[in-house]
């Protein structure tokens, strides 16, 4: 079931369920944002396998937190947060981020991205998820998510320097990718 077969059901409706064990307002809430979260997991994880990990402990933080969701701003945004949050905290696990120096900080350079213009988002995407971990952590916070260095240095338990590094490189890897399989010269 999903809500598209029951525009009925309001969202509101499917938490106040979820929140008194409905088992069917499980299902329809999870069917309901499962391809979305796992598309999330999948741009963290990069492996199918890490994403379904990261998606069903997702879903299980979530059903645990949701009296807690306030209805202030988006519920998908809500659900977001926690997807992003639980694949940052198996990532970390496995392999931390690692720091950098002053000075490496200070040699940083922003990459030209005018290579990453020409491709299909979906060919972006594939290329992201062949990143180093840190590297596409950081590159799918800061680019596609939106946070800021800071927000990301907070988050990771890292220095904005780091921050800034990791996805320097990330640049750097995706432009040479690039380099090779579309014989670009960024």
């Amino acid at each position: 079931m999903s809500i598209s077969t029951h525009p009925e059901i309001p969202v509101s409706e499917m938490i106040e369920g979820c929140i008194k064990g409905n088992r069917r307002m499980q299902e329809l809430l999870y069917q309901t944002y499962a391809p979305k979260m796992f598309g999330i997991c999948l741009r963290y994880t990069g492996a199918t396998a890490d994403a379904q990990d990261v998606l069903q402990d997702g879903f299980i933080k979530a059903f645990n937190k949701l009296e807690g969701y306030k209805s202030e701003g988006s519920f998908e945004g809500w659900l977001k947060r926690i997807f992003i949050h639980t694949a940052i905290d198996q990532l970390h696990k496995k392999n931390p981020v690692q720091t950098i120096t002053d000075v490496q900080e200070n040699i940083i350079e922003d990459m030209d991205w005018s290579v990453l213009e020409q491709l299909a988002a979906e060919e972006v995407m594939e290329l992201v998820r062949q990143l180093p971990d840190s590297n596409r952590t950081i590159f799918n916070l800061f680019v596609v998510e939106g946070y800021t260095h800071k927000n990301i240095a907070e988050m990771l338990g890292i220095s904005e320097g780091t921050s800034k590094a990791q996805l320097a490189k990330a640049k750097g890897i995706l432009q040479s990718m690039l380099s090779r399989n579309r014989n670009f010269t960024p």
